[in-house]
């Protein structure tokens, strides 16, 4: 059923990107905003239903080779915050040499999409975290949305059959810490050395850029914290009763997991040149399509994190893991688009996206801290 389902979603992806992206750029207009809504609503469904195959493969083959079950779907979400923000980054270098001012543009789209998509995800998992607490302090079965009657419920984890493993929680904690390091050294080193002075004749304000040299170490960085943060900590393997992978060959998952990440970049980039097409006619700031971008890139880790809370496996550390490895690897994007060139900020959007950055993860890091004495 799943391999019917993956091929289902691959066909619907090739659709997209290569027969509907196309009439974006058709002249009549009522053709234009049809495909926008047409390619948006494919777009996340495509999204959503990968993401449910990322948790279920991920949740065996942690336990087949030992690789974090966080890293291993890191691998599957993170692929549309880099490709989005490396491809945005190629189109700027390429405008460049014609038109300084969509080559900033588009710089700024690839910034904001990257750093961006680590504000939404990491707010999530905290208010995924929250419930859990919620659930466990009243030792009840809570919703997870107050305001949704008939929606999905959190157990707590006293009704869990298995609970997850504390050093995955220390574990997580701690590659959250790593992640607050890291995006406080992209940010002082953007404030620091990447100030852009020759902006007269293209824009307005003040212009900071990620250098190549700091963007080389924070790659380093990042490739080490992935290789120090790669072992699963789950000492025994997680019941998957009912996981439509439990019987299948390794190379069979590995491949539909890959399969996963394909489908997930198809769907973004196909979502992303319909946000750019939609800013352009619409005249809405690069800035913020670069932010709404974001929150497309990472809705796959959204959603998996979510659905290994409402579906208690033993599995929400890995979940947590997850998002702080997610933002590793496009953080580690990030570093690669500045190597090329094409990692831009306005002060204003710099100042804004760094602070929720470390805000939000100060909060997750405050609610695992919570959840550690529930267990």
């Amino acid at each position: 059923m799943k391999i019917n389902k993956i091929y289902l979603y691959l066909s619907i992806g090739l659709t997209v990107r290569f027969l509907l992206l196309p009439l974006l750029h058709h002249e009549n207009l009522i053709l234009q905003i049809f495909t926008i809504i047409i390619i948006f609503i494919a777009g996340i469904y495509l999204i959503r239903g990968t993401a449910e195959i990322i948790s279920q493969s991920t949740g065996i083959l942690k336990d087949r080779t030992g690789l974090a079950g966080g890293l291993l779907q890191a691998l599957g979400t993170a692929f549309p915050d880099m490709v989005i923000g490396v491809v945005s980054a190629l189109l700027s270098l390429k405008a460049a040499a014609t038109d300084k001012t969509l080559a900033i543009n588009l710089a700024i789209i690839a910034a904001s999409t990257t750093f961006g998509s680590n504000i939404y995800n990491i707010l999530h998992a905290a208010y995924c975290l929250l419930r859990q607490n919620i659930a466990n302090r009243k030792n009840k079965i809570i919703p997870m949305f107050p305001f949704l009657k008939n929606g999905a419920n959190v157990k707590p984890f006293s009704q869990h059959k298995v609970k997850p493993p504390l050093t995955a929680i220390e574990s997580s904690l701690t590659i959250l810490t790593f992640l607050s390091l890291l995006t406080t050294m992209v940010a002082l080193s953007m404030v620091l050395f990447g100030k852009v002075s020759d902006i007269e004749n293209f824009f307005s304000g003040t212009l900071y850029q990620l250098s190549r040299p700091i963007g080389i170490v924070i790659l380093l960085l990042s490739l080490l914290i992935l290789y120090m943060f790669r072992k699963n900590h789950q000492s025994e393997p997680v019941s998957e009763e009912g996981n439509p992978y439990l019987h299948s060959h390794t190379l069979l998952i590995w491949l539909e997991l890959i399969g996963a990440g394909i489908i997930i970049l198809l769907a973004a980039e196909s979502l992303v040149e319909t946000m750019r097409v939609f800013s352009e006619l619409t005249h809405f700031p690069y800035v913020l399509t670069g932010i709404a971008t974001a929150f497309i890139g990472c809705l796959g880790e959204m959603i998996v994190i979510h659905h290994l809370t409402v579906h208690p496996q033993g599995r929400i550390a890995d979940a947590i893991t997850g998002v702080a490895i997610d933002n590793i690897v496009t953080t580690m994007g990030a570093s690669f688009i500045a190597i090329l060139g094409g990692i831009f900020l306005g002060s204003d959007a710099l100042i804004i996206i760094f602070v929720l950055i470390l805000f939000s993860n100060t909060l997750l890091m405050y609610q695992i801290t919570n959840l550690k004495q529930h267990l």
